[in-house]
């Protein structure tokens, strides 16, 4: 019995080890800030963002995925369609490193081993933590802290993919970042002391949006999706 019992786990765990796949892949598109700096667009890429993604599908209809994002995040007053930030004329050039972890889910079953040409809507929702310098404004110009911060926040994003060719993966994706932060813009300085430079909306928390494509490599064994 106990012999038989080993051997039961042994052949689950290679079945399982052998159930999944992967993908491992790039972002490449642009990036812009939603705060009290800049444009007031909520889509308006006018910065480059690139980014690394893994995905672990573990199903036909959803992924475990991981990426990690940099853009050198920007923002001027003179792109608002607000006089009032015409008049303020402030800019914003600041890097930024996020990392996001979270589930992504397809509108349609996307069984990558089916053989077929696979297009699809998705879906992508997690949790997200943004590296990034600390600024204030005098008399008008960005004025760095010598200090980061991490902002941590929520992802929401929308895309569409396909498998294009072979095993790789093409989508396009936006994606907007929900902040638990109001300092990436330099709105509210992060330094106590410097607390009197703070300006704009102290209220509400920033965003910034990713917009671009993703293009993916699959590898691994046969998933195994449903029981015969």
């Amino acid at each position: 019995m106990r012999r038989f019992i080993l051997l039961t786990l042994s052949i689950l765990s290679i079945h399982f080890s052998h159930s999944q796949i992967n993908e491992i892949g790039v972002f490449g598109g642009g990036s812009n800030l939603i705060g009290d700096v800049g444009a007031t667009q909520y889509i308006a890429p006018n910065a480059p963002a690139l980014g690394l993604l893994y995905k672990w599908n573990a199903s036909s209809r959803h992924s475990w995925r991981v990426s990690v994002i940099y853009s050198d995040l920007k923002a001027s007053d003179n792109k608002s369609d607000d006089p009032r930030r015409i008049q303020r004329d402030y800019n914003l050039n600041t890097n930024l490193l996020e990392f996001s972890a979270g589930m992504e889910f397809t509108f349609t079953d996307f069984n990558l081993h089916s053989g077929d040409k696979l297009a699809t809507p998705y879906l992508f929702a997690g949790l997200s933590v943004a590296n990034h310098n600390n600024y204030y404004y005098l008399n008008g110009e960005q004025t760095t802290e010598d200090t980061k911060s991490w902002a941590y926040g929520i992802p929401m994003a929308i895309g569409f993919k396909t498998n294009f060719l072979g095993n790789f993966i093409l989508g396009l994706e936006i994606g907007a970042r929900y902040t638990f932060s109001d300092e990436i813009d330099g709105n509210i300085p992060d330094n106590k002391f410097r607390q009197n430079y703070s300006f704009g909306n102290i209220n509400n928390n920033d965003w910034y949006v990713f917009t671009g494509f993703t293009l993916t490599y699959t590898f691994g064994e046969n998933p195994c999706y449903c029981i015969d």
